[in-house]
């Protein structure tokens, strides 16, 4: 019988939330890997915690939420209430946290075995004891500040995912709760001298040890460290701020600071201390459930700190590459007024983006720039190029999304230093995030105006552009231009319903574009083909108009980094969809649409996932490849993908990942293709003489398409 809530069939959808915690397993998988690199298997063990921490504060906090305030509502993939999903998670996480604790200490057991050794304080005799008392002593004492807990001490405030050392403390016949947080600007590891190998405390652990001597009227009973998760689901809504609200930046600050002072949703103890658990449990209104007693530790951000010293156990070093057909002796302008130029993160470094705005920021016909920033590097060259292009005459217009989640500091602080260089600063549309990547470059040259576009699945972030998988097309097609003008006007009066030319824009017809898309392919039968590759899809009625394409008999292979919420290979429902999902070194972020085969192929590149909030409460672009070389390019990529055998899993219609057979192929890895591959296209034979600034001609311009290397099948 099929399972029908509010006319959505539910025999073929699964929920977003449990699923996932399906794809937050697929990276643990990779810390039990033991193909993996050690220290690369203890830093997936860290993705992991950090994926599960940010989903217990956003998903769980707005579920709980939600439960409160719309009780009935139910989720039109799976029909549960907030309060059914809540209890499936908090039933789910405890198992997958027992894995965690499983495959870190086989890793520290390893990594023992390496001469890397985490060391308990109870270990220690003679010359370590004394360096580790006194580092006590001199580094960490002086910045405690340890507080008991009676009628004349109220319970804390315990800051979201802060360390904190606690003890059930005794006095005779009283009982009392002891607390001391582990102050940030301590390191997380204390290193002990040695001339072998490498021999670590973490620093609560040296805190925890200590309990005695800070607590020292007092008897610890029990003691542990425990570390709080609150809810961090805030918005800024306009309703919320009211017509006289102060500065829109300023709003978003003091939200900021209110975030971490949100209710708990999880405590973590690590210690069989049950007593202390439930009494911190009592203080911190949290259920049962909602506790958990844990054998390794809370945070393990301290996996990256490690990895400096050991590189031999890392993935051998890789430095993303200058693509080799682009000249260095011409301005980036030339390359792409040529033709269209792709870039390809990691694998193609960031700089080629970089050259065009720092060019554009000196150049005199440059009259203005346009961007939108979601998230940005610490140091981010983008900005300082804007800066110069601002101090240098030109119109710079920065949209800045302040509620980019968890970056909202850094970009609140990078607004104010383009507005102080003379940027024009405008923030995200009302009620609408500005999720979209797209510059726009105008020139002015001989009373004409031309531009250059570029339109990314990345932010522009230096540093992520080193670690995801991401795309960067820079072109100077005439249309494209135009559309990107038009799309900062409307952007600029808050004018969010308009259809353009060349780009899907969302809100308003990105997700109508998609479902024309597909209903093309629909027509096809048989002969339709679609390829998605995109981070999550959740969004109702286009997983509908997937599965009706499906029944049309269209072959649908869907590229799921994370959340699947269509179940693959239900009968008359979605038999014809497989999905495939890829964690591996780089994390898979881009997005690609590909529809159709053949010459009659469309292929985009896009900001936004499948999702509800991307397709209706984001602003969002998606823009065509119009080169045939890169069309081939994106088709022959795409495949590879669905020929990978190493990292790829494959979607169960039970919504459980299962590895790729092998098939008799060798083993085929898309990202260690890459590695060993870089990526090239045609190299134009045309020379920019610098000094007069004109474009000579040598020759026929000579067209030619990466000859794409045959895989061993």
């Amino acid at each position: 019988m099929e399972r029908v809530y509010q006319n959505n069939d539910l025999s073929y959808t699964q929920n977003r939330e449990l699923s996932w915690l399906q794809f937050d397993l697929r990276v643990l998988e990779e810390a039990e890997n033991e193909e993996v690199p050690l220290l690369e298997r203890l830093r997936f063990a860290s993705i992991f915690t950090t994926n599960l921490d940010e989903f217990l504060m956003v998903r769980v906090g707005t579920l709980i939420d939600l439960s409160i305030v719309e009780p009935d509502e139910r989720d039109n993939k799976s029909g549960l209430t907030p309060a059914e999903q809540l209890a499936r998670i908090y039933e789910a996480v405890p198992p997958m946290l027992r894995r965690r604790e499983k495959a870190y200490a086989h890793i520290m057991k390893q990594l023992n075995k390496q001469g890397i050794t985490e060391v308990d304080i109870s270990e220690l005799k003679g010359k370590e004891e004394a360096f580790v008392q006194e580092y006590f002593d001199k580094n960490i004492r002086p910045l405690l500040s340890p507080q008991i807990i009676d009628r004349s001490h109220p319970f804390p405030h315990l800051k979201n995912k802060a360390l904190y050392a606690a003890a059930l403390l005794r006095a005779g016949e009283k009982k009392i709760l002891g607390i001391v947080g582990v102050p940030d600007a301590l390191p997380a590891l204390v290193y002990l001298p040695t001339e072998k190998g490498i021999r670590f405390l973490r620093t609560e652990k040296i805190v925890l040890e200590n309990l005695n001597r800070i607590f020292k009227i007092y008897t610890a009973e029990e003691q542990a460290i425990i570390c709080v998760t609150r809810n961090a689901d805030i918005s800024l809504e306009h309703d919320e701020m009211g017509e006289e609200a102060p500065d829109y930046r300023e709003q978003m600050s003091k939200l900021l600071r209110a975030r971490d002072r949100l209710a708990p949703v999880w405590l973590e103890v690590e210690g069989n201390t049950h007593k202390l658990g439930k009494l911190l449990a009592e203080k911190l209104g949290l259920k049962k459930y909602q506790v958990y007693y844990a054998k390794c530790p809370a945070v393990l951000s301290w996996a990256y700190q490690l990895a400096e010293d050991r590189k031999d156990l890392l993935y051998p070093a890789f430095h993303s590459q200058k693509p080799t057909y682009l000249t260095e002796d011409m301005p980036m302008k030339q390359q792409i007024r040529q033709r269209d130029i792709l870039l390809f993160y990691p694998y193609h470094s960031m700089q080629p983006f970089l050259n065009l705005l720092k060019e554009a920021a000196w150049d005199k016909s440059v009259v203005s720039i346009n961007i939108t920033l979601y998230r940005l590097a610490r140091n981010s060259q983008v900005v300082k190029y804007l800066v110069e292009a601002a101090e240098n005459g030109k119109n710079v217009t920065v949209l800045v999304e302040l509620r980019a989640r968890f970056d909202e500091k850094n970009n609140i602080e990078w607004a104010k230093v383009l507005e102080e260089a003379g940027c024009r600063i405008v923030y995200g549309q009302e009620g609408f995030k500005c999720h979209s990547k797209i510059c726009l470059i105008t020139y002015q040259e001989r009373n004409t105006i031309s531009y250059i576009t570029q339109i990314g699945t990345g932010n522009y972030n230096e540093k992520t552009a080193g670690l995801y998988t991401d795309f960067c097309l820079m072109s100077a097609n005439e249309e494209l231009g135009q559309n990107a003008a038009a799309f900062f006007s409307n952007m600029l009066i808050g004018n969010l319903e308009e259809s353009y030319s060349r780009l899907l824009i969302a809100p308003y017809d990105m997700k109508k574009g998609l479902l024309r898309l597909i209903d093309n392919e629909i027509a096809k039968g048989k002969n339709g083909r679609i390829i998605i590759k995109t981070n999550s899809i959740t969004e109702r009625d286009l997983i509908d108009k997937l599965s009706e394409a499906s029944c049309a008999g269209v072959q649908i292979d869907l590229i799921v980094r994370g959340i699947c919420c269509i179940l693959p290979g239900i009968p008359e429902k979605t038999e014809n969809i497989r999905v495939t999902s890829i964690v591996g070194r780089f994390l898979e972020h881009s997005r690609i649409y590909c529809f159709g085969k053949g010459e009659a192929r469309q292929i985009y590149i896009s900001s936004a996932d499948i999702m509800t909030r991307n397709q209706q409460r984001r602003v969002e672009i998606a823009a065509p490849i119009l080169s045939k070389e890169h069309k081939d390019w994106f088709s022959f990529y795409l495949d590879l993908i669905l020929m990978d055998n190493v990292k790829a899993r494959e979607l169960t219609s039970l919504g459980t990942y299962v590895k790729k057979g092998k098939n008799g192929r060798d083993k085929i890895g898309v990202q260690q293709y890459y590695i060993d591959h870089p990526i090239q296209f045609a190299k134009s034979e045309i020379r920019f003489p610098v000094e007069t600034g004109k474009i000579a001609c040598k020759g026929v311009r000579r067209r030619k398409r990466e000859r794409i290397c045959q895989i061993n099948r």
